[in-house]
């Protein structure tokens, strides 16, 4: 089913300072390390005795991205966010698809009780993780339901939007070595910011959305931000789409320029079991931050729906 819905606009005074995260983060008592050692920055909000959701952002974010999430999600579930590597305080490792799946099951692990489920979900390259890591065993094993918000499986450089030239080999091959520059991004100004807001955001983001947009990416080393554009340049996860059995909930901006909307029809059409396609209109890239209602909104609904807890039927199918 797709379903057209409004950005879900509230004024920037309506939400406290995105980085005001409850005082009740934590890390998981034992650390979340990788396949490969590497220690995964997590933390856990809410009651420790609630429902779980997972929350895994995207390319150049970090956990602060999630704040909206989690500061309404943590009243009634224990959230679950972590960086990715190279990214907010986990530090800088080997990149790859693989790694991304490697660095969700760690964390699936570490944090969750045996068999227990969680809603997943996922923003732009934090979507894919989970795409990645859909044949992965802790994956089967702890996932409910997800949630994949402006992300795509192949072909991200091709259908990027970000310069305004026609759809080709050209256009591709500039995209692809302006999101791979090793340009610093320096400090926030006013020009960063309209360039950002170009780049990754819609006609409705509010000026504190984009502000706060802007920190966040700018915060993103550049060697993290360069090694993981090499990788998006290369993705192909199309495979591991059709393997993603769990519900899922796809959602994207219609004004979205890095992952464009087509990306989420591709996405719905494939998934075995897709719930609902939410085009979300004038929204760009950074929906949790530009639509925070209506992706917090969306988690809510899959929780409700998926995490009764039964045994859930996908799982069931897989099985037999």
């Amino acid at each position: 089913m797709i379903r057209r819905a409004p950005a879900h606009r509230r004024t920037a005074a309506a939400f406290p300072a995105a980085t005001a995260f409850p005082a009740s983060a934590a890390f998981p008592a034992d650390g979340v390390f990788s396949a490969d050692g590497t220690r995964i920055h997590a933390e856990v909000y809410g009651d420790r005795a609630a429902p779980a959701v997972v929350l895994a952002h995207g390319w150049t974010c970090s956990t602060r991205f999630w704040a909206a999430q989690i500061r309404e999600l943590a009243r009634d579930f224990r959230v679950v966010v972590y960086d990715q590597r190279g990214h907010g305080r986990t530090p800088a490792a080997p990149v790859g698809a693989e790694r991304l799946a490697d660095d969700l099951e760690a964390v699936l692990t570490a944090v969750l009780a045996p068999g227990e489920k969680a809603v997943l979900a996922g923003h732009s390259m934090g979507a894919m993780a989970l795409i990645a890591a859909s044949g992965r065993a802790a994956f089967a094993e702890h996932t409910a339901a997800v949630l994949l918000c402006s992300t795509g499986g192949s072909r991200l450089v091709e259908e990027a939007r970000v310069l305004p030239l026609r759809r080709g080999p050209l256009r591709t091959r500039l995209t692809g070595a302006l999101l791979a520059s090793r340009a610093p991004l320096g400090p926030v100004t006013p020009l960063s910011r309209r360039l950002l807001r170009y780049a990754t955001m819609g006609s409705h983001a509010t000026p504190a959305q984009i502000a706060e947009c802007a920190r966040i990416v700018h915060s993103c080393p550049r060697s993290a931000r360069v090694a993981w554009a090499a990788v998006l340049a290369g993705l192909d996860l199309d495979a591991r789409v059709r393997e993603l059995r769990a519900p899922a909930v796809v959602m994207a901006g219609t004004e979205d320029r890095l992952t464009p909307i087509v990306h989420a029809r591709r996405l719905a059409a494939t998934l075995p079991d897709c719930v609902e396609l939410v085009e979300l209109a004038g929204a760009g890239h950074m929906t949790p931050v530009e639509t925070p209602l209506a992706v917090t909104a969306g988690i809510r609904e899959l929780a409700r729906t998926h995490l009764s807890g039964g045994p859930v039927p996908w799982e069931r199918e897989r099985a037999a």
